[in-house]
């Protein structure tokens, strides 16, 4: 079903990737780049001049725009001051254009399949690029693509909270529900690989793709997006005075539930380069985060009954949120010196309520042994149903000019 051919990184690293990503609010690991293919060789006894031509013309610019975008993705500050994301939007575009004509080979093209090769360039595996003759391939790869984009785009938007004076200004409402969307649609791209791209892939085929396109890092990916979506309704409940202590509650344990679930869905995988270091410890900074989050309001809460006892929990949930804030600031730091160094913008948001909410003073949580008796004697989070929900993506239909162009293989 395909044939498969991996380049192993060196020391250096293959120098497409920035070594300082400057301010990241949002993390965007594993923004693949595509390398040129000719069509023309093996596809010219199979398919016509002109469809040839357009595959290659549209590839061609996918491979252009990614090999100048990816790496200025990284530093979101100087997207935004050059040209305000909108090369970002232009691949996107380039991207969507390019999936119909791609769909054609994967659904008229099985005779061609051997012909052809198909190299990205990887970001979190080992391997620097991974090379295969298989179709569903390209489309995982640009499914991924899109996404990260998506998840650049509101990293982008997230960082506009910083004048250029550097004085933290007021993200509106309409930002943050758009950037919500931004999050919503990336998280579709990923669930529709999981579960509709992944499963045509034979299972010798599937366990060589690279980790950037695994089941855990596809599924981590979409959980901490539905995750940074919560996170955006909290800090909107934050700083609303109708919304009250429940429902702020709610979204913080429902965030913690899906960062959860994003550390379960890649603690185990070897994600050993400087990058797949740095998603883990971004996972684990933002859910010790939504924790002490979780517990600071379930503390408020707990204090307002009358309950025997009820001060005690209160208490002790209050432990949590402080023993865990404290914790979520040092993998806060651990994220953004782990290479590619980063920096943390000014703190808003939960981050910023939190900061300002939990006292400074580290003394009792610097032991191990207390940390774990912290967290025995604190009150159990209540569980609530998940409430955001990947986009439902489809793939577009086959483009036209497919019709008629396969040429029938004796």
């Amino acid at each position: 079903m395909g044939c498969l051919s991996s380049t192993q990184r060196d020391s250096g690293g293959n120098g497409k990737w920035p070594r300082n990503v400057g301010e990241v609010a949002l993390f965007v690991p594993g923004m693949r780049i595509p390398k040129p293919v000719d069509f023309t060789q093996p596809l010219g006894d199979g398919l016509s001049r002109n469809l040839i031509e357009r595959l290659s013309a549209l590839r061609t610019r996918i491979v252009v725009m990614a090999g100048q975008e990816a790496p200025v993705a990284a530093r979101p500050r100087r997207t935004a001051t050059q040209h305000g994301g909108s090369t970002m939007l232009d691949l996107q575009q380039a991207l969507e254009d390019y999936l119909p004509v791609l769909l054609g080979l994967v659904e008229n093209g099985n005779q061609l399949q051997q012909e052809l090769q198909f190299s990205w360039l990887n970001q979190e595996d080992t391997a620097e690029e991974t090379t295969m003759s298989n179709f569903w391939y390209e489309l995982l790869s640009v499914l991924h693509l899109m996404a990260m984009l998506s998840l650049s785009q509101a990293n982008l938007l997230l960082l506009s909270i910083t004048s250029n004076d550097g004085h933290l200004s007021k993200l509106s409402e309409e930002s943050r529900r758009a950037c919500i969307d931004i999050l919503l649609k990336a998280a579709g791209y990923l669930n529709f690989s999981i579960q509709h791209v992944l499963p045509r892939f034979p299972p010798d085929i599937r366990k060589d793709l690279p980790l950037d396109l695994g089941e855990g890092v596809l599924r981590a990916l979409c959980l901490q997006a539905l995750g940074q979506g919560v996170d955006l309704q909290l800090g909107m409940a934050i700083d609303s005075v109708k919304a009250t202590l429940a429902v702020k509650r709610r979204l913080a344990c429902e965030m913690v539930k899906y960062w959860h679930q994003a550390q379960e869905s890649i603690v185990d995988l070897p994600l050993a380069n400087g990058w797949g270091e740095k998603h883990k410890l971004f996972i684990q900074w933002k859910y010790a985060e939504a924790k002490a989050a979780a517990y600071y309001y379930h503390g408020l809460i707990i204090e307002e009954g009358i309950t025997e006892g009820s001060t005690e929990m209160a208490v002790a949930a209050q432990q949590a949120a402080q023993m865990l804030w404290h914790g979520s600031r040092k993998a806060c730091e651990s994220f953004h010196r782990n290479p590619p160094v980063s920096r943390n913008p000014i703190l808003w948001g939960t981050s910023k309520f939190l900061s300002e909410k939990i006292p400074r003073d580290k003394s009792s949580n610097e032991d191990q042994h207390n940390h774990e008796m912290i967290l025995r004697t604190a009150p159990a989070l209540p569980e609530f149903a998940l409430s955001l929900e990947p986009d439902e993506y489809q793939l577009p239909a086959v483009d036209p000019s497919w019709n008629g162009h396969i040429q029938s293989q004796d």
